[in-house]
């Protein structure tokens, strides 16, 4: 990855304490760097993107913006957005530069953007930690992957589902478009 965005889905875990993370990572003298500058510049009211930290004054690499997907409902939910989400971000970036899906060299030269749901309803910190640890992992890992594969995705669309709504069922015939 020398040019261009890699961009990546993923979601874990399930209930309250599931985490669903979406990823842009690209060097940040492109679009990925003026995102997140632009971000980091722009919050609205309740989304204020912050520097990830694996601790205070000490920023995952590479610098990674998180963003919320959902805006603080409460004194609880900010701290499991802040604490364990945040944390779990941070860690799931080092777990992906340890394991060679981003590389070390791209440490200093790249931007990554987390855009990071914790459900208001969230109730469990260390799930929340462990499945945003992994969901930024999986979101990295699949978009150096360019997944999800195209075949796939075309033979999902008639059975479409998430933790939300399930879709129901049709005959690929009745779907537009489709002969």
């Amino acid at each position: 990855m020398t040019a261009g965005l890699q961009i990546g889905e993923s979601f874990i875990g399930e209930g309250v304490n599931a985490a669903h993370v979406n990823t842009v990572l690209g060097h940040r003298d492109g679009p990925a760097g003026v995102a997140w500058a632009t971000a980091l510049a722009t919050p609205s009211a309740g989304h204020v993107p912050f520097v990830t930290v694996l601790r205070p004054s000490l920023p995952v690499k590479p610098l990674t913006l998180f963003v919320t997907k959902a805006a603080p409902a409460g004194d609880e939910h900010g701290l499991l957005i802040w604490g364990p989400a945040q944390a779990g971000i941070a860690a799931g970036v080092a777990d992906a530069v340890a394991d060679g899906i981003i590389p070390a060299e791209h440490s200093d030269t790249h931007a990554l953007v987390a855009a990071v749901w914790v459900n208001p309803g969230a109730d469990d910190a260390d799930t929340v930690y462990r499945n945003n640890r992994l969901s930024v992992r999986t979101a990295l890992e699949n978009g150096l992957r360019g997944l999800p594969a195209l075949d796939d995705v075309v033979a999902a669309r008639d059975a479409a589902a998430n933790p939300f709504y399930t879709a129901p069922p049709t005959a690929a015939s009745t779907t537009p478009g489709a002969s």
